[in-house]
């Protein structure tokens, strides 16, 4: 007797959910993130070096959000770009949708629930090099759309990372480290700012999960 497909078409479906390999709502991903050999390469030419400057870092030398197109910024463009049915107003401002945080597993209805993380924060970039930078040039690492530095995640989740490296924080999601690795790798690669030894050990072994 020939089994119907369709059971165990359902049950692979079911298996990789409950594996975590499929995620409900799909979420959109930023650009620009390496493959883990292209990430392996940018962490291997990346500076090693202590921190520097903390204390004359100021968030307002970072200028953000921005105009990005029409009435819309950046924080209201990667709302765009991260959910999943969102409705905006005239002025841009997402009225409905759905958005699945990747750090943290939680799904959202609601704009107001979501913050727009910058992967390596400000605070971060200022300590590993951004001090030096023209307010010109911060402004562009605030609000790069190219580069896998911005992701629309659960506001507190944001707020608690604030301004940590991978060596104090990670994403609970444990499967979404590899990826979030290569983020960091990307954007500080890209933005010539260094790293810490500590940051980089942590990198290598989120790095190491990676599969490709």
């Amino acid at each position: 007797m020939r089994l119907s497909p369709r059971p165990l078409v359902a049950g692979l479906i079911a298996g990789l959910i409950t594996l975590g390999l499929l995620a409900s709502p799909a979420q959109a991903a930023p650009t620009g993130i390496p493959s883990k050999a292209t990430a392996q390469t940018y962490l291997n030419a990346l500076t090693v070096a202590a921190e520097a400057n903390a204390s004359t870092y100021d968030r307002d030398l970072f200028p953000h959000w921005i105009t990005i197109s029409g009435t819309c910024n950046t924080r209201e463009t990667v709302l765009k770009r991260d959910g999943t049915n969102v409705v905006t107003s005239s002025a841009c401002a997402a009225t409905s949708g759905s958005w699945y945080s990747p750090y943290d597993g939680a799904t959202w209805t609601a704009a107001s629930d979501l913050d727009i993380d910058h992967v390596v924060p400000l605070a971060e970039a200022w300590r590993s090099g951004a001090n030096a930078w023209t307010t010109s040039k911060r402004q562009s690492f605030a609000n790069d759309l190219t580069r896998p530095q911005l992701i629309a995640v659960t506001d507190n989740v944001n707020q608690s990372k604030s301004d940590q490296d991978p060596s104090t924080w990670q994403p609970s999601v444990s499967s979404y480290r590899c990826t979030y690795a290569k983020m960091w790798i990307a954007v500080k690669y890209y933005w010539a700012l260094k790293l810490q030894s500590s940051e980089k050990t942590a990198l290598q072994t989120m790095l190491n999960t990676c599969s490709g």
